[in-house]
Parts: C-alpha cells; sequence; structure tokens
C-alpha cells in the first residue's frame, strides 16, 4: 500500500511569490527529482494563490506530496537523503527558497466519498 508524504512550505522572507515559483521550478526540483529518483512513484508541487487574487500572511506557499510505495521505501529515502552530502545539497538551496523553520510534514490518511 502506497505512503503519501505532504509538506508545506513558506517562502523565504522578501521573495516574492513569482521568484519562489520560478526558482523552485527551474533549480529546487531538479534537486528533488534527483534525490527522489528510485525511492517514490510521484513528486508534485502544488503552488498556491489566494482565492481572491490578494497577498495574505500565510503558513504555507506550496504543498509538496511524495508517494512512496510502502513505508520501508520512505523511511530508507530518509536514511539516504540524511546522508551528510545529500542533506547539505538540500539545505543549502532550500535556504535560497523557504523559511526552513516552518516546513512541516506530515503522512496522510485518505477517506474518500462516494457521490
Amino acid at each position: 500500500m502506497s505512503l503519501t508524504l505532504i509538506t508545506l512550505l513558506k517562502r523565504r522572507a522578501g521573495l516574492s511569490r513569482e521568484d519562489f515559483v520560478a526558482y523552485y521550478e527551474a533549480r529546487h526540483r531538479r534537486i528533488g527529482e534527483q534525490v527522489l529518483a528510485g525511492y517514490v512513484t510521484r513528486y508534485v508541487r502544488r503552488h498556491l494563490t489566494p482565492l481572491d487574487g490578494n497577498e495574505h500572511e500565510c503558513d504555507a506557499d506550496a504543498v509538496m506530496e511524495i508517494d512512496f510505495p510502502d513505508r520501508p521505501t520512505m523511511e530508507a529515502f530518509f536514511a539516504y537523503a540524511g546522508s551528510p552530502d545529500i542533506a547539505a545539497t538540500i539545505a543549502e538551496d532550500e535556504e535560497k527558497l523557504f523559511d526552513r523553520s516552518r516546513i512541516r510534514s506530515f503522512t496522510v490518511e485518505d477517506f474518500t466519498s462516494e457521490l
């Protein structure tokens, strides 16, 4: 049974929404793809835009979704990503993009309504 990880991401102060999305999709996403390859079945970034079109202070600017085939694969990924060289590469790029103190991750339990 697959396992979904959801991460709420907040852009760093002073970075516009447009620059945040552009950098994430041009640079940071590629690091994610390289590191996640072989471990995940899906890697999605959902950039949030306020429905009313106005800038509001919000807890997240993007939602990242990652699907793992199972919990052991997710745990193997985190062990790999926690190695000093991989962790340093990720952290260095995250500093350019995110307020790392506000990153929050969750596993997801789905409940679907039949309509």
